[in-house]
């Protein structure tokens, strides 16, 4: 990182100050952007702007641009379905696509959309189910309440409902969605202008790309109606301009305690790094293979490259001294006020102290949960297939409190989407992840740990994830069907490798997970309430919740700010886009910007900076005016962003977005894709006169 992000003492404890904050739709801060910008959100504006907005279920966001049912995110979170739409002959990631008509609109094999209709607060049920309750007692009746809750609301396949742990368990809300299954594809330009600059741009500023993707939702096989959505501004985004990021923030850790912060700075990070480093040097090799190689691996180098660079900026922020200091001064001075007070020292005095024992024994079991319950022992999609099999076979006769989280009635239709996908699984990439991920597994718990010789036997992990794979049915969705239909009986029955090895593992895999939410999670959820109870008690409840990849809203503006001791321009133009075209990838356009450029106007706004806090997950939401129109469409954030997860340093922290008017001088001049562009800004209002989704 050029500069490490430094934050107030106090981050995570006191009100935000500036700009900072991802804030529920339910607790918005309208009087503070007054304040500040002259502009009050009412909650008419706030509800808009909420069911105008979307989520991607695969961790991006996304928002409605027409009364149609079209649905505007990046190319980067419509990617898997890009890929998945591809073959060999038609390689819509490197070529890109465009459905002239509706007719030629094609169905993601695996999306879910989601749009967030309903907030309850059901604090107060869930501490009444959970009082005086501790370890895993406390565990499971606050899961089991929680499905029970999500139940209720879930009343039938369309609604997807979710219970979201805010402030480390201080309150709860219960999260009702509309959920859309059927999305289809409707515009996507090439990968080399989409992400233009490649990993070396990635998380920089200037940028010059078109991270776009247009997609719709239907139902009953036509494009779903859609009466809350965003209108295109005609103006776009200005320097100076009060801006409203709309979106789902995946995930912060700036209310995490000391120790939790420790254990991530000095175990999790380290091991991860590594790990993704080594897994990315052998998809490297792998794609030394031949193009279609390349072409059927792009998507997880794209994902594991991406991954690494946000961690080192994670990991950075917690090793710079000055910064962790700020965190430990401001628990110091939390613990300070609580202990001395002897009846908040009672309630909550010990609460740091029992996190930081936990952590202690998270650090010695933390490579069995990665590898044998999280997977990462693995890395294969058939495995995941047969290990969510194997388990529903045992989940699903339970009564739907006492089942796994994942497998609750109300998480069930996503789970059996996903599971019965007919998207693409290609062998040859799935015998190298399971060869590799066999190995780490063997090299980092020991060749002579349990687990290892009961998996792996006499098998060298090359003859294992060969035999594996290429013996497998599960490629095929009927399959996969046949077998969950059957239940217990259909998978015991099996003699399908893949079931048999995830059969194989469960055990050991269920005792780890067991072990982890009764001894160590546990432990850390009721700790962290705690925690997060003292803080309202001492600071009140005037500040924002932790990311957890649920909808929220931030407020900035278009802004530049310095770096190096030099003035970054918040906004960039088309002209530069060609000036920093070498030929060469990654900064090599695609055929059809260079035969446009005539065409192109040079000044034309390409990419811009705002002050909005945002995070992984924020990519594909909507950048709004004051007026909630489209003014720009989030897409990643600069280098000192990276840090985000743990503070906010409003100076130089900064959303990176697309202008709204390279989307439009794109459509137009550079794909002829009138009909996007048409829904965009109507020469005539469409008005909709059938029920709205939502």
């Amino acid at each position: 990182m050029k500069r490490l992000v430094v934050v107030a003492a106090l981050v995570g404890a006191l009100p935000a100050l500036a700009d900072e904050g991802m804030w529920t739709y339910n607790n918005f801060p309208s009087a503070k952007v007054k304040e500040k910008y002259g502009f009050e959100p009412s909650q008419q504006w706030l509800d808009k702007v909420r069911l105008s907005s979307a989520r991607l279920a695969g961790g991006c966001s996304a928002s409605f641009v027409s009364p149609n049912g079209l649905v505007m995110t990046n190319h980067h979170c419509a990617r898997g379905c890009i890929e998945q739409l591809s073959n060999a002959q038609k390689d819509f990631i490197a070529n890109g696509f465009y459905a002239k008509t509706e007719a030629e609109e094609v169905q993601c094999p695996a999306m879910e959309i989601n749009q967030l209709t309903e907030i309850t607060d059901v604090t107060d049920r869930l501490n009444k189910s959970t009082q005086g309750l501790t370890g895993k007692q406390y565990s499971d009746t606050l899961k089991a309440e929680m499905s029970k809750i999500e139940k209720e609301c879930a009343t039938s396949d369309q609604v997807r409902c979710d219970v979201v742990t805010l402030y480390q368990g201080g309150k709860y809300n219960l999260y009702k969605y509309r959920r859309f299954q059927d999305v289809r594809l409707v515009f996507a330009p090439e990968h080399a202008i989409a992400f233009f600059g490649g990993d070396p741009d990635n998380f920089e500023f200037p940028r010059y790309d078109l991270d776009v993707s247009f997609l719709r939702i239907y139902q009953d096989g036509k494009p779903a109606p859609t009466e809350n959505y965003f209108s295109w501004s005609k103006a776009g985004a200005k320097d100076g301009e009060l801006t409203f990021v709309s979106g789902n923030p995946g995930r912060t850790s700036r209310g995490l305690t000391v120790a939790e912060l420790e254990y991530q700075r000095d175990v999790a990070m380290p091991k991860a790094l590594i790990s993704m480093s080594e897994f990315r040097g052998m998809i490297n090799e792998f794609q030394k293979r031949g193009p279609e190689q390349q072409r059927i691996s792009n998507n997880m180098k794209f994902g594991v490259e991406n991954g690494i660079k946000a961690m080192k900026g994670r990991e950075a922020a917690l090793v710079d001294k000055k910064f962790f200091a700020s965190k430990v001064a401001a628990e110091q001075a939390l613990r300070q006020k609580v202990d001395s007070d002897p009846e908040l020292k009672k309630k909550y005095g010990a609460a740091w102290d029992e996190i930081a024992k936990a952590e202690e024994q998270l650090k010695n079991i933390r490579d069995e949960l990665v590898y044998i319950e999280q997977g990462q022992g693995f890395g294969s999609s058939l495995y995941q297939i047969a290990k969510a099999l194997v388990r529903a076979a045992d989940e699903l006769p339970k009564e739907n409190g006492q089942r796994l989280r994942e497998f609750t009635d109300a998480g069930l239709p996503a789970f059996k989407a996903q599971l019965f996908s007919p998207a693409p699984i290609y062998p040859e990439v799935e015998i190298a992840r399971l060869e590799f991920t066999l190995t780490k597994l063997r090299e980092d718990l020991g060749p002579d740990h349990p687990f290892v010789k009961k998996v792996l036997g006499k098998e060298s992990p090359a003859t294992m994830a060969a035999r594996l794979v290429n013996g497998t049915q599960l490629r095929d969705p009927k399959v996969r069907e046949e077998l969950f239909k059957g239940g217990k009986k259909a998978i015991t029955a099996s003699q399908d490798p893949m079931i048999k090895l995830a059969a194989l593992v469960d055990p050991d895999a269920r005792a780890v997970r067991k072990n982890y939410e009764e001894n160590i999670e546990s432990v850390i959820k009721k700790n962290s309430e705690l925690v997060a109870k003292a803080k309202f008690e001492i600071y009140g409840t005037n500040v924002y919740p932790d990311a957890t990849f649920s909808p929220r809203v931030s407020y900035g503006s278009v802004e530049g700010y310095m770096q190096d001791g030099k003035k970054v321009n918040p906004i960039t133009v088309m002209s530069g886009t060609f000036d920093r075209h070498t030929g060469e990838d990654p900064f090599k356009l695609p055929q059809s910007w260079l035969d446009a450029k005539s065409k192109l106007k040079p000044s034309t706004p390409m990419n811009f900076v705002t002050s909005n806090d945002i995070i992984g997950g924020n990519s594909g939401s909507p950048m709004i005016n004051k007026n909630a129109e489209i003014v720009g469409l989030v897409f990643d954030g600069n280098i000192q962003s990276l840090g985000g997860e743990y503070g906010f340093d409003e100076s130089v922290n900064r959303t990176v977005g697309v202008h709204s008017d390279a989307i439009i001088e794109a459509l137009q001049k550079v794909y002829g894709a009138t009909r996007v562009i048409e829904e965009l800004r109507p020469s005539k209002p469409t008005p909709v006169k059938t029920k709205p989704a939502g």
